[in-house]
């Protein structure tokens, strides 16, 4: 057996033990969601104030995207290995038996890195994704098309995992999409009446 096989088999067995799936399912979906609304409000803010330079459409949704995923990987390592701690504090006690080292314990480790990751790496993704099309168009002839471009691709992420989560709660997946869209719209029209009141 491979090291990769043996690894995937461990991580399996954890799952069973720890339930990582399940939780790192929701931790991708509630932070893909989060991530790109957050991502959506950068770039009609920088619409909205004019910014004509793609360089600084990139760098303030890159710092973004940094900023979210050492925000998600943090925030899941305290919180979560909080939670796994306080899990098997309460096992010890009912067991009377040392479960630190034990495969409860490792599976309980692995949760706290998997759903770290998630919770790291998904907000980072898309953002990176929605402002895309300000690398793939780098001038300033381009800029507004880029804008609309990032706009579409945010809006369309938001829509899928609404269906995502649609399809998780057996409910109309196009209605699920768009619920979801419609915090999307609230965004645009609420940066909109900011600048409309500055």
């Amino acid at each position: 057996m491979s090291l990769l096989s043996k690894k995937l088999k461990e991580l399996s067995e954890y799952d069973d033990i720890a339930n990582i799936s399940e939780i790192a399912r929701r931790f991708f979906a509630t932070n893909v969601f989060d991530g790109t609304l957050t991502i959506l409000g950068t770039l009609v803010g920088s619409f909205l104030a004019g910014v004509k330079n793609p360089h600084i459409v990139i760098i303030t949704g890159l710092s973004v995207a940094i900023a979210m995923a050492v925000s998600g990987v943090w925030g899941a390592l305290l919180t979560e290995r909080a939670e796994r701690a306080r899990e098997i504090d309460e096992l010890e006690r009912t067991t009377l038996y040392k479960l630190r080292l034990s495969k409860i314990g490792q599976a309980m480790s692995a949760a706290v890195v998997v759903v770290a990751i998630v919770n790291g790496a998904s907000p980072f993704v898309v953002a990176v994704v929605a402002i895309s099309p300000f690398f793939l168009l780098p001038n300033y002839m381009a800029i507004q098309f880029s804008y609309y471009a990032s706009i579409l691709v945010s809006f369309l992420m938001i829509f899928f995992i609404g269906i995502f989560l649609g399809r998780i709660s057996r409910i109309n997946i196009y209605y699920s999409g768009a619920k979801m869209t419609l915090a999307a719209i609230v965004i645009i029209v609420l940066s909109m009446l900011l600048k409309v009141a500055g």
